[in-house]
């Protein structure tokens, strides 16, 4: 389909696939969910909360979730994302830099949230990484499931496209 304002089709290098946008979104707004009510017992709202409190705040960080997924891919894809997911080379810098900006803002967001505004807290559950202070859980969510969305958005384009 061409572009009737520019009379031209768009090349294959110039395009973003909404169909690997669908497949990451596909993965990253479940998975979040099971992940948030999954790490819940490393927070103290698990035992000071009430259960409406504790499906309120699995229930609004995987909004929040959404949020960082949506922005981190968006931006990246705004940056470098000519092509994505059609090339090798582009698939592995939107991968690597989305997953950089999501674990960037995990930091920045687990630092404001339990040290300066104190609106949650870690149990004596949650393994903290040294020198970070920052929770296992909610870092490995930031790695492992952007990760395995990408993977799953990039499938249908892995055989076709191995540039």
């Amino acid at each position: 389909m061409s572009d009737p304002t520019i009379g031209v089709m768009p090349s294959l290098t110039d395009a973003i696939s909404l169909t690997a946008v669908r497949r990451y979104f596909s993965v990253i707004i479940p998975a979040n969910l099971i992940w948030e009510f999954a790490h819940m017992p490393l927070y103290t709202i698990w035992t000071a909360g009430s259960w409406k409190e504790i499906v309120f705040a699995a229930v609004h960080c995987t909004g929040g979730d959404i949020l960082i997924a949506l922005s981190t891919l968006m931006l990246v894809l705004i940056l470098i994302g000519k092509g994505w997911p059609y090339f090798a080379a582009t698939r592995r810098s939107v991968r690597a830099l989305t997953v950089a900006f999501g674990l960037g803002y995990t930091f920045f967001s687990e630092w404001l949230n339990i040290t300066i505004r104190e609106a949650w807290a870690y149990s004596d559950l949650m393994p903290i990484i040294p020198f970070l202070d920052a929770g296992l859980s909610p870092v490995l969510q930031w790695i492992v499931i952007p990760l395995v969305a990408f993977w799953w958005a990039g499938q249908t384009f892995n055989d076709k496209c191995n540039q």
